[in-house]
């Protein structure tokens, strides 16, 4: 079996990718309000502050930075993935094992996690969490997707409002 060795760094900034088991369900948008809350839930208890967020049907995408003295992102992501998994009804596809340890077949096991270097890095992995709903095809203009921390951004003046441009207009479209 193999070993994952994550880097943990305490006070550090970390991308994540975190991916619904079937990537075919729309179950992160479709109960978008209880992700909101279960992940407002595990700050209270485990303090991180949320630098960007992008949440699309089967995945999300994030960066956080953890508090002076912790490093443990693994604790938070263990908590939201149940938080969130024993509020939904049980109707997923589960493996025996799955059944008999009682676990939900919601979420991928692992995720993917990336120690983010230096400022360029963190804009790099910002651009990347903003521009995803539109590299996935959800919409033409990152704008246009509700469940992204872009809108906070553009609020703070971060970012204008057209970031990313239209896609549809400067394309003509996907697959084209």
């Amino acid at each position: 079996m193999s070993r994952f060795r994550r880097a943990r760094v305490p006070a550090a900034s970390y991308f994540f990718t975190v991916v619904l088991a079937d990537r075919r369900s729309d179950l992160l948008t479709r109960h978008i309000d209880l992700l909101r809350e279960t992940v407002r839930a595990t700050q209270l208890r485990h303090p991180f502050h949320i630098n960007a967020w992008v949440t699309l049907p089967d995945h999300l995408h994030c960066i956080w930075t953890l508090p002076e003295g912790d490093a443990n992102f693994a604790l938070r992501w263990k908590v939201i993935k149940f938080g969130f998994s024993k509020r939904l009804p049980v109707g997923e596809v589960r493996t025996a094992t799955q059944r008999a340890r009682g676990e939900r077949g919601i979420w991928q096991r692992r995720y993917w996690e990336h120690l983010i270097r230096d400022e360029q890095d963190y804009q790099r992995h910002v651009e990347y969490i903003h521009f995803n709903p539109v590299k996935h095809g959800h919409v033409g203009a990152v704008k246009d997707w509700p469940y992204s921390s872009f809108h906070r951004a553009v609020r703070e003046g971060l970012y204008p409002q057209d970031w990313g441009g239209d896609f549809a207009v400067e394309t003509g479209g996907w697959g084209e």
